[in-house]
């Protein structure tokens, strides 16, 4: 690709085509807005479209966000679902990014709308030698009341990202919010990758819609010193 070819016949940059060259960090905010949108009309051209779009979101409350976006001409239910969808995933990975997790109940919040799923989602959070957050993601989803995951998959990402700790957690779609055998046999095995690795498992809470169950503060776990720290740390 020349340089002349990453500018459109009426001789402004190509947005798309400048974004794969240089980085998805390099568009400005209505040029990101115009990449979500793809497309405007002739009564609406894409670059007025991004424009008024920012302006709303920048102002509108959340919960008025798609209801203030379909008013735009040209928008439409798609486009301005689109927009709110990509408004949503960064509030909530900026929500948690370098949080600091003091106790088990510091990370519900930041995974309370898997309780909203039919199937069960084990993920993982992962920390450093602060216990600032890292990241969070999904290791495996199963069924309505069970879900499969192995030492490996639990534990990949974190090595990479030279973790010093992780916090395991599932929802549990039907049924009480208490460990089944099977969660006690993952902990269990869990625990065990995790001395091998010197990367600590730090927890495994259970969420659902009303409540949490957490293996650390009911002394499921067998690394229970951690819990004393956090009570050290915060006094």
């Amino acid at each position: 690709m020349n340089e002349i070819e990453i500018f459109t016949k009426k001789g402004k940059p190509n947005v798309r085509e400048m974004a794969v060259r240089n980085g998805i960090e390099f568009p400005s905010d209505e040029e990101l807005l115009m990449l979500i949108l793809n497309g405007g009309t002739k009564a609406m051209p894409l670059e007025k479209l991004a424009e008024k779009s920012l302006d709303i979101i920048n102002e509108a409350p959340s919960n008025k966000l798609v209801e203030r976006l379909i008013k735009i001409p040209g928008m439409g239910i798609a486009k301005a679902l689109a927009l709110a969808a990509a408004v949503e995933l960064g509030r909530r990975r900026n929500s948690w990014s370098k949080c600091r997790i003091e106790r088990p109940a510091d990370i519900v919040p930041y995974v309370k709308h898997y309780t909203l799923e039919k199937k069960e989602h084990f993920l993982v959070a992962t920390v450093n030698g602060a216990r600032e957050l890292l990241n969070i993601r999904i290791v495996s989803i199963g069924t309505v009341n069970r879900t499969l995951v192995h030492p490996r998959e639990v534990f990949a990402e974190a090595l990479t990202e030279h973790a010093a700790g992780i916090i395991c957690f599932h929802n549990h779609p039907c049924g009480p919010c208490l460990p089944s055998n099977a969660d006690r046999k993952t902990t269990a095995a869990l625990e065990e990758a995790s001395g091998i690795l010197g990367i600590t498992l730090l927890d495994h809470i259970i969420v659902t819609q009303d409540e949490y169950f957490s293996f650390l503060e009911h002394g499921l776990l067998k690394t229970a010193q951690y819990k004393d720290e956090l009570i050290s740390d915060a006094c």
